[in-house]
């Protein structure tokens, strides 16, 4: 946890809210009797941090964005593989507790884990170190990189967009493979024009591998 400390720049007051902030619910069933032991009420405090500061952050900094876009925006920044590529900045998956079940079918790299852990820490800084402290925390590594983060939460739109705007041939995903058990599924999916194959992404459902495979198309697209 000190090794977490320094990454973030915070030192926790009290200890055992950051140990909160990492205990997964699958550990907690296993190790703990009654309820409140994981980091499921410290996430649903996080997210409304997060809601507030990135905000008000989007308010100030974007005078000219009617509130359509302000919320299009914010929902990039708050979804789940937004929080996922902060968390992985800050190596958070390597400090979680985890069940055995959990630890055996990479929960560590789960971005549905690695995500809700994200918000459960910001909600522990602010319970901590009041709301400053809080708004410093998401300010450094989440109001971070916008640009990438609403393409990648937009890119299958944008490049729908792009292939009507540029392309005679039609936009289409194609399911490659599909393998592990139920409860860890992992889908490669590939992203053609026409019959030329662009961008590919693996992700655990067929719409975050297609998100993945159409970003990196654009990426290709926008290179060229």
């Amino acid at each position: 946890m000190k090794e977490l400390e320094a990454t973030i720049g915070y030192q926790f007051r009290d200890p055992k809210l950051l140990e909160l902030a990492l205990t997964h619910s699958s550990y907690a069933h296993e190790h703990f009797s009654g309820k409140n032991q994981d980091n499921e009420r410290l996430e649903f405090l996080g997210d409304a941090v997060l809601e507030l500061v990135s905000s008000d952050y989007l308010y100030r900094h974007h005078e000219k964005y009617p509130e359509g876009e302000l919320t299009k925006l914010r929902a990039s920044i708050v979804c789940e593989p937004s929080l996922a590529l902060c968390a992985e900045t800050i190596s958070l998956g390597r400090y979680l507790k985890l069940g055995r079940g959990e630890e055996a079918t990479g929960g560590r790299n789960r971005a549905s884990i690695t995500s809700d852990a994200m918000e459960a820490l910001i909600g522990a800084v602010y319970l901590d170190g009041g709301f400053a402290n809080a708004k410093e925390f998401v300010t450094k590594f989440i109001l971070n990189d916008l640009e990438t983060k609403q393409l990648f939460y937009d890119s299958k739109t944008i490049l729908q967009e792009i292939v009507q705007r540029d392309f005679s041939e039609t936009l289409s995903y194609e399911l490659v493979s599909e393998e592990g058990p139920d409860h860890d599924k992992k889908f490669k999916v590939r992203a053609k024009i026409g019959t030329k194959v662009y961008g590919e992404g693996v992700g655990h459902t067929k719409k975050s591998a297609q998100q993945i495979a159409a970003y990196q198309t654009i990426l290709q697209l926008r290179s060229r």
